[in-house]
Formats: structure tokens, C-alpha cells, sequence
């Protein structure tokens, strides 16, 4: 059984803590103390419970969509039940993909034990397509961010492709085999990809320098970590997109819009740039002493659902950090991480890790937000499967504060 303290069972409720005691008080509650006596634990799955049941009339209603593709724990998410973390050291994206895209629950099976597995054969898009998105990106800045690149790139692979109505699981699972590999490989190429991979291929659009089977390995890894999070911003727009029977190009669209916001994947941008400004360790303190000064969020740490640590950022890091030991961008990531501690600020996320990999790895500026929008591409399409199958459109409700009618 997990066990989470009473700050994120309060987070999770939406209520204060004393209301979380006086559940408890009640009986509608059950606690246990921590092993040093100092903290109160609540079971994890009751808290779900009560949170699906509702939360407190004084607070507005939590939006509820049924759902079979991932559930958050404590501090990771499982895709359909498979642990992500697990999936990130024994898959690649291909496989995860593809079992995000599995709508017969009869194949919901773990893969073997201790097998690290790949998918058999490359992702491609056709020549014609591929040759409009590089045409399309024609006359745009050389130093245009990679996301808005990838924005440009699913406008003309939508428009080239005729069968993009099909929206049976079959027909939206290929064209999310053709989308993800039009969107790498029509971006700029850097260098040469070491194989046919859909990681080894972004690789070389994303840096100019080869890559190490190690950093390959923690981009493969980030792909995974980040291809779904439940009903994060960008995936509940994809899904009221597909509930209007919007096209799967329309609807990465729309989660492509919403993604690049500075409180969603645009934060790794943000970590990114709060790297370069702390590029030495002694100028840690500095980059987020100005920060906080200013009142401004730190990108790349907090989390609204793991409140006791991201633990795909810790993944990715621990990955990045034995691919790369001794890097000096690494040395800077671990002072600005102390620096936080220090000032007893929140954790770092999965957002920092990626912007730690993608500074030691010296890819292009924006390359983190790149990694980020490809790999949740799967994570768009799999929610748009089953919108497309509930065959109802979502239609959500404002509590009206306005002035009276008349």
C-alpha cells in the first residue's frame, strides 16, 4: 500500500489540512504515523477514493473523464498499469507507443522480465510529404525554436494525407506511426542519425555532434517518461478535440498550442535558459536568488500532482549523470539543486532533467521542448482512441460570476 502525507492528501482533496483531520475525526478518514511518530500518512488509494467522490461544495468540481490509459501514483505514472519508469529502462518509444494505442484490453500484458525491447522495424513517413514539411519551413528564422518547427510539419503532413478521417484505432494508430516520423525527420538534420530509431533519428535533428550510447539512452528514456501524464493541460485540449471528431492532426495540433505555454512542456525551455544563466556553479545562487526576487516561478521544480518529488525527473538525471560523469554542466545542475534545497524550495521535475540532458548533450536551444512534444504525440492519440470511441463531445460548464442576467 503507498502511504502520502497530509500535504498532498490535502492537495489532492483540494481542502486544508484541518478539514483532511476533520475527516478523520469523523471516520471518513484512516491515518498512521510515521515511523519517527512526527508526521501523519494517509493510504494513498482512500484518498483517490474520496477525491473521485467529490470534493467539498465550496470548492468548484473537479472535472472527471473515465479513462484506461494512465493512472499517477505518488510520484510516476503507469501506463495502462505498467510502471513508467520500469518501461523507460526495458522499451523504447516505438513499443510504449504502441501499447499506449492498445485498445483490446485482452492485450494489456507486462512485457518479459529483464527484456529489453525494440520495435521491429522504423517508423517512416512517405518521401512526398516529408519533401512539403521541409519545403514549408522555407523562408522561416534559422533560429526558430523546434516546436514551433513541429507546428508548421503536422499542418502539411495533415494536408498531404487523404486517409487522416479514418478514425478507427487501426487507421489512427498508422497515422501515428506516419505523423511522429514526418515530424523528426522533416526538421533540419544536424548530424547523422545512428540508426533508425525514432530517438536516434530526433537525435540528429536536435545536435550537431554524434551521440553517446549513453545520452542516446536517456533521450530514449525521456521519450517514454514523458509520452502520457493523464489529463495534463495539452491532453484535455487534445480531447476536446477529438470529442468534435476532429482529425489526429488537429488534434496534436491542439495539444501542440497548449504545450508550448511556460506551465506546461514550455517549462524545460525555461530550465534550459535557467541553466545557461547558471552555467558555472557559483552562479547558481545568483540565477535563483534573481528569480525569486522578481516573484517568479523556478522552472524546472514543483510539481501540482508529486508534491514529494518527481521521480522521472530522478530517473532521467541518474541516467544523464552516468552517461555523462564529471560534465561541467552537471556540476552546475547539482549547484543550482543544492541551491533550491538550501532555500527549502520545491524539488526539481522532470523539466529540469531535460533541460540537464539536453545542456550536457549540447543540443539546440528548445530541444527539450522538441523531446517533449514528440514523445506526447502518443500520449494525444491514445486519448483522442478513446474520445473517438465514446462518440459523445465534451462540453464542460462555467460557473457564472458575471452580473445578473436581464
Amino acid at each position: 500500500m503507498e502511504w502520502i502525507d497530509a500535504a498532498t492528501a490535502s492537495e489532492r482533496l483540494g481542502v486544508k489540512p484541518a478539514t483532511l483531520y476533520a475527516y478523520v475525526s469523523r471516520g471518513v478518514l484512516q491515518r498512521r504515523h510515521s515511523d519517527d511518530g512526527r508526521r501523519s500518512l494517509f493510504s494513498a488509494e482512500e484518498i483517490e477514493r474520496l477525491a473521485r467522490r467529490g470534493r467539498p461544495r465550496s470548492q468548484p468540481p473537479e472535472l472527471v473523464i473515465e479513462s484506461a490509459i494512465t493512472a499517477l501514483g505518488v510520484d510516476r505514472p503507469h501506463y495502462r498499469g505498467l510502471d513508467a519508469l520500469g518501461l523507460a529502462l526495458t522499451s523504447d518509444f516505438e513499443t510504449v507507443a504502441a501499447w499506449l494505442w492498445t485498445t483490446d484490453p485482452s492485450l494489456w500484458h507486462p512485457p518479459p522480465q529483464g527484456v529489453r525491447i525494440r520495435w521491429p522495424e522504423p517508423w517512416r513517413c512517405e518521401d512526398d510529404a516529408l519533401r512539403a514539411a521541409v519545403t514549408a519551413q522555407r523562408g522561416l528564422p534559422d533560429d526558430l525554436l523546434p516546436l514551433d518547427r513541429l507546428q508548421v510539419i503536422t499542418t502539411v503532413l495533415g494536408a498531404s494525407d487523404s486517409l487522416r478521417y479514418q478514425l478507427d484505432p487501426a487507421s489512427v494508430a498508422a497515422t501515428g506511426r506516419r505523423m511522429i516520423a514526418g515530424l523528426v525527420d522533416a526538421l533540419p538534420q544536424l548530424s547523422e542519425p545512428q540508426g533508425d530509431s525514432i530517438a536516434e533519428r530526433l537525435w540528429s535533428r536536435l545536435c550537431p555532434r554524434p551521440a553517446t550510447p549513453g545520452l542516446l539512452n536517456a533521450v530514449q528514456a525521456a521519450l517514454v517518461l514523458l509520452a502520457d501524464h493523464e489529463l495534463a493541460a495539452s491532453t484535455l485540449a487534445a480531447r476536446v478535440a477529438a470529442s468534435a471528431k476532429a482529425d489526429p492532426y488537429a488534434v496534436v495540433l491542439t495539444g501542440l498550442g497548449v504545450l508550448g505555454g511556460p506551465l506546461h512542456g514550455g517549462a524545460s525551455y525555461g530550465a534550459e535558459r535557467l541553466l545557461a544563466e547558471a552555467a558555472e556553479p557559483h552562479q547558481a545562487a545568483r540565477a535563483i536568488a534573481e528569480r525569486v526576487r522578481r516573484g517568479e516561478r523556478i522552472p524546472g521544480f514543483g510539481h501540482s500532482v508529486y508534491k514529494n518529488g518527481d521521480a522521472r525527473g530522478a530517473l532521467l538525471l541518474d541516467l544523464v549523470k552516468e552517461a555523462a560523469p564529471g560534465h561541467d554542466r552537471i556540476a552546475a545542475g547539482v549547484a543550482v539543486l543544492e541551491e533550491m534545497r538550501r532555500r527549502r524550495l520545491p524539488e526539481r521535475n522532470v523539466d529540469f532533467a531535460l533541460a540537464t540532458l539536453t545542456a550536457v548533450s549540447g543540443m539546440v536551444s528548445g530541444a527539450g521542448e522538441a523531446i517533449f512534444a514528440v514523445a506526447r504525440v502518443a500520449g494525444w492519440l491514445a486519448h483522442a482512441m478513446e474520445e473517438y470511441d465514446r462518440g459523445t463531445l465534451l462540453r464542460l460548464r462555467a460557473s457564472y460570476t458575471g452580473p445578473p442576467a436581464k
